[in-house]
């Protein structure tokens, strides 16, 4: 994924592993594929977690856990206990693998 590793379970992306190295590098680390609405419980969690800078919005569902911080091996390590234990605030379903209306509805009148 843009020379990234995105890490999936089913049609679920949980997170991107990112380590460029180049002017972008503040956004190396680990990328959270979450919500808006679980910004607040997460940066319970995750302290040093921040919007992706290079996505160019203030804000973007996704999160970063940044390589540089200081808690970096700490918190990724939480992150994946959090996706083992099934926690709802991680992942998401991208929205070109969400089912069309039209496929819904060729499922159904099968």
């Amino acid at each position: 994924m843009f020379g990234c590793l995105a890490v999936y379970v089913k049609d679920k992306i949980l997170f991107v592993l990112r380590d460029k190295r180049n002017e972008t590098s503040d956004d190396d680390g680990m990328w959270l594929a979450t919500t808006v609405e679980h910004h607040e419980s997460l940066w319970q969690d995750f302290p040093n977690m921040r919007s992706i800078r290079v996505l160019g919005k203030k804000v973007t569902g996704w999160q970063l856990l940044p390589a540089d911080a200081p808690d970096f091996e700490e918190a990724a390590l939480r992150a994946c206990e959090f996706i083992r234990t099934g926690d709802p605030r991680i992942g998401k379903v991208p929205a070109s693998r969400r089912p069309t209306k039209a496929a819904k509805k060729s499922r159904r009148s099968r």
